[in-house]
């Protein structure tokens, strides 16, 4: 896989938006204004968050995934070649739903209708 699956992943997700924030190449997935996925300049694989740090780490020890280099420690980075993609479809549509879940409801309700 690489950075235009995984983009093109992202982009079909609801409200999902793309920016580059820190400059520089890198591509910061953010719904709600809220970021969800992150692929860093190098392009090494995308960042995601998981439900808990218990949850990045065991992905870090399974060897699934590997600390975010400037996350919180609930995110991990998942090198797209190392995982098969139903794998990495279903971590990134798990951290796009954690963020949505803890979007204002109208902001919610903006981006999914009913």
């Amino acid at each position: 896989m690489n950075r235009e699956t995984v983009n093109a992943i992202c982009a079909a997700l609801p409200g999902a938006e793309v920016s580059d924030p820190w400059g520089g190449g890198h591509d910061a997935w953010k719904v709600g204004d809220k970021m969800f996925a992150s692929i860093g300049a190098m392009g090494l694989g995308v960042s995601v968050k998981t439900p808990s740090i218990e949850d990045a780490q065991f992905l870090i020890e399974m060897d699934r995934a590997q600390k975010a280099p400037y996350f919180h420690r609930s995110w991990v980075l998942i090198d797209w070649d190392a995982v098969p993609e139903d794998e990495l479809r279903d971590r990134i549509r798990t951290s796009y739903d954690l963020i949505f879940a803890k979007l204002p409801k109208k902001t919610r309700a903006a981006i999914s209708p009913g």
